[in-house]
């Protein structure tokens, strides 16, 4: 079943979280280890992300060095595959941008369709580790909204095999909205043109970047509204758990912390204190957003359950 029908059958707020693929190593258990403890709030659907290939240089002989692809997560679609066979839960892989030619996203949502998954969340992806800033593969997609222009298209039945008919597909899409405004967009303006892109191409439905204002939040579905953007949009949040989130969740997510909420963190000692508070604080976003009639809630889990299942207790 598709996101936006879940959504559009609802008289209430849903429940929904994303996963992470294990390390490479690690079996599809550590996964359902993770879900089981969530699975009493009844999610619609759980998201699960993608990790680009990573890349390392290997000597060779006479000090030639070879670029050498490595994997470090097994595959989302095959994870998808495995959640929907076990708990009977629509799931959301997230497709993009990078490392990925049209041929080759276009063979991925071939699987996808064939395993009977009809959700994809279209993002362009960040760099990898050793790009400076994003650089697309030469013969794919530079951003989302040419992503979703694709998927559209195989929708239609157009693929790019344009002598062999083919049965469309049928996919609901979601797109990434942020609250405080991509880091590379010049300002929300523009970062707001560029979200109406992407709902105008097809975008059924936005789920947004983390965040620890509501207000910001709020203002967020406000400007979208006035700038024609029609479309479910989804909070997403992620509770504060470890000393080190205190710097690096603004710097990776190009997010602020309230005030309220930074001058509690500061008196934070342990990543005891900061996950106790990290819980405190997404019960209260979360009261404030259901009261407020969010279509759903969507956390980042990053495969650690045990904060949301805190959380949720409280208020699903």
């Amino acid at each position: 079943m598709k996101v936006i029908d879940h959504i559009n059958e609802s008289n209430e707020t849903l429940f929904s979280f994303e996963i992470l693929p294990p390390l490479k190593g690690k079996s599809i258990q550590s996964i359902f280890n993770g879900i089981d403890p969530l699975m009493e709030f009844k999610p619609k659907f759980i998201n699960v992300t993608y990790h680009r290939e990573e890349y390392i240089y290997k000597e060779r002989d006479k000090g030639l060095l070879e670029k050498v692809a490595i994997r470090k997560r097994p595959g989302t679609v095959g994870i998808c595959a495995a959640i929907m066979n076990k708990y009977h839960v629509d799931a959301v892989p997230h497709l993009i941008c990078g490392g990925f030619s049209k041929d080759e996203t276009e063979n991925a949502l071939i699987d996808l369709q064939f395993l009977g998954i009809d959700n994809v969340l279209a993002l362009r992806g960040d760099p990898i580790k050793t790009e400076s800033s994003f650089t697309p593969n030469p013969n794919g997609h530079k951003y989302a909204v040419n992503l979703i222009e694709q998927i559209v298209q195989m929708n239609k039945g157009t693929y790019t095999l344009d002598d062999i008919q083919l049965e469309p597909t049928n996919f609901c899409i979601g797109a990434a909205g942020y609250p405080e405004k991509h880091f590379e967009a010049m300002n929300m303006a523009t970062d707001l043109q560029y979200l109406k892109q992407k709902v105008d191409k097809g975008a059924d439905y936005i789920v947004t970047q983390l965040f620890y204002d509501n207000k910001k939040f709020f203002e967020f579905v406000d400007k979208c509204r006035a700038a024609g953007i029609t479309v479910p949009i989804i909070p997403g949040l992620k509770p504060v758990t470890k000393l080190r989130h205190i710097s690096f969740l603004p710097k990776f997510f190009n997010i602020d912390f309230p005030d309220e909420l930074s001058s509690e963190l500061l008196k934070c000692k342990t990543d005891e204190e900061v996950r106790n508070l990290g819980i405190e604080w997404g019960i209260a976003q979360t009261k404030e957003l259901k009261e407020a009639n969010v279509p759903c809630i969507h956390y980042y889990t990053m495969s650690n359950s045990s904060e949301v299942k805190s959380i949720a207790s409280e208020v699903f």
